[in-house]
């Protein structure tokens, strides 16, 4: 049987958990990898978001139309908000600020609104400190409404603005979910890889974290990367970075780097006397 390009003795077999759904396209880079090192990739969403119910909404209280600044942390906040304000017939102004943790986040704002830079920021680095950056540029003249998940809000952001004298209020639109992580997790992986810091969080409580810190840990984005490294994990990949703008991409270059590695050893041992 011919060998499959790249896979050898240090990738042949190796298990992977994607901490997301099954990618769409049959030509995902995923399945690039799984045909390329012979590897066993599986995809598993550690949380499930649920929305709560504009009558849920309705019981905080909170007159959205009365902020007008919105943080977003997530694509997913970003469709809560416009689901619960489209439930409710709330009419979101159109001089209404958005300031998002990242580019990418802020640019799918472009599915619910006309995108304009005087109204959209976000931070440089899609980090936490870089969103507090944006926005303390613009706090003294904005009241802001923080999107975020009823049981897993960042408590970095919320401090921040807290500290800051800003005038926020939390809007709860939806809630985290665990995902049968335990049940998920009683094969064992070779690699996890995870995509944002409530999934880590939901992985904690879950009671795994013993036995995530026996494995290699992937994370995408500085805020999960931050989190990994805060609860004790072994991260092994992190991207995007220059040379790996994605997981996929990320992936790959640490398991040429395992096969780089093993064949070092052998060498070494033919050689030495």
């Amino acid at each position: 049987m011919a060998k499959r390009e790249g896979s050898n003795e240090a990738t042949n077999g190796i298990k992977i958990l994607i901490s997301q759904p099954n990618p769409a396209s049959e030509k995902s880079p995923y399945f690039v990898l799984e045909e390329k090192y012979n590897a066993k990739l599986t995809f598993h969403p550690f949380i499930r978001l649920d929305g709560l119910t504009g009558k849920e909404f309705r019981k905080q209280k909170t007159d959205i139309t009365a902020f007008k600044a919105v943080i977003f942390t997530s694509r997913h906040a970003i469709d809560h908000f416009f689901r619960v304000c489209e439930e409710l017939k709330v009419n979101v102004s159109q001089d209404t600020k958005y300031f998002c943790v990242s580019e990418a986040v802020a640019l799918y704002l472009q599915k619910f609104i006309l995108y304009r830079k005087r109204k959209v920021f976000f931070g440089a680095h899609g980090t936490n400190k870089t969103l507090f950056d944006v926005i303390n540029k613009h706090k003294e003249e904005m009241n802001f409404l923080y999107v975020c998940s009823e049981n897993q809000q960042d408590k970095e952001i919320e401090k921040w603005l807290k500290d800051h004298n800003c005038e926020y209020r939390l809007a709860f639109m939806y809630r985290t979910v665990d995902n049968n992580i335990a049940e998920i997790l009683q094969d064992d992986y070779d690699i996890v890889c995870f995509f944002t810091p409530s999934g880590i969080a939901a992985a904690m409580e879950a009671n795994v974290k013993d036995k995530l810190q026996k494995t290699n840990i992937g994370t995408f984005g500085p805020n999960t990367l931050k989190k990994a490294e805060e609860v004790g994990l072994h991260v092994v990949i992190a991207s995007p970075a220059p040379d790996s703008p994605n997981m996929a991409v990320a992936i790959d270059r640490f398991l040429q780097q395992k096969i780089q590695n093993k064949n070092g050893k052998k060498q070494a041992s033919k050689v030495k006397v």
